[in-house]
């Protein structure tokens, strides 16, 4: 969102300005098989020549062997401001939230809970802040995540293990209670840049900081879960094409190259890829 998200505009004579709406298609694929289709409403309202007001609205569908589920995403709020514009580079700055639109308890036909990558929205109260460097060839940016709450999800092995499915559920990590960590994120592009189009390489780094905490049937209570922090590292291609001066499309494509062990959030993806046509006012 905001300062921290792929493919900025980049103008050596103006500020930054953006009043648009985006619509894009998000498929994406895990390392269990899941396939995770995201159709997104994303709004972005000028307020003065320096300040952008975004809000991003989703709706999920998710495919794999446990069940088969849809529903509303979160809904992302932030608020940008461009701090610094010269002729040569812009930084910008966000903070933001994310806004929980469900409990994420979705459950399989046979009214067993489902891991997290089977659940639309993370449950979870986010804060989010972060700032960019952008010049005409780079894009340079930072983040940080905070989750403020833990979730309602009740996923654990034990509630499969009647099922002929057992197998397939024991590879899930167990969220029940789930706490997310802290993360950090470091995002550089390199971009290519015309009057008509745009192409871009980069990578995006997402470190947790902090350990993820699950129930424990042990001590009935949260405990932090070993190999949830650390680096997931993806790789990323893109651009986009200029229609008119209101008109726009553009592509995606992100593969991991490294990756935690455990995401008990289920927010890892082996692969992603988004399409998507914005409309500038």
């Amino acid at each position: 969102m905001g300062a921290m998200r792929p493919n900025q505009h980049y103008s050596s004579s103006t500020n930054l300005k953006l009043r648009s709406i985006d619509l894009s298609q998000y498929i994406g694929y895990t390392k269990f098989g899941d396939l995770i289709l995201n159709y997104s409403l994303d709004a972005n309202i000028s307020i003065g020549n320096k300040n952008t007001f975004q809000i991003k609205l989703p709706y999920q569908f998710v495919n794999s062997s446990l069940a088969n589920v849809h529903g509303t995403g979160d809904i992302s709020l932030s608020f940008s401001r461009n701090l610094i514009a010269k002729r040569n580079y812009q930084i910008n700055a966000s903070v933001g939230t994310k806004i929980p639109t469900m409990v994420p308890s979705l459950k399989s036909s046979d009214d067993r809970p489902l891991p997290m990558y089977y659940q639309t929205s993370l449950g979870t109260y986010d804060i989010i802040a972060g700032a960019s460097f952008i010049t005409r060839k780079w894009l340079i940016a930072t983040g940080y995540q905070q989750a403020l709450n833990s979730i309602g999800n009740e996923f654990t092995w034990a509630a499969w293990k009647s099922s002929s499915q057992f197998d397939k559920a024991n590879q899930y990590p167990v969220s029940k209670d789930l706490r997310r960590g802290s993360d950090v994120m470091l995002r550089v592009e390199r971009n290519f840049r015309s009057s008509k189009w745009n192409a871009y390489l980069g990578l995006l780094g997402i470190y947790r900081i902090t350990k993820d905490q699950v129930f424990s049937t042990k001590t009935k209570q949260a405990e932090p879960v070993d190999n949830t922090t650390g680096l997931a590292l993806t790789a990323l291609m893109g651009g986009g094409y200029h229609i008119n001066t209101k008109i726009s499309i553009n592509a995606m494509v992100g593969i991991k190259l490294v990756n935690r062990d455990l995401n008990p959030d289920g927010l890892s993806r082996e692969w992603v890829q988004t399409i998507g046509m914005e409309y500038k006012f």
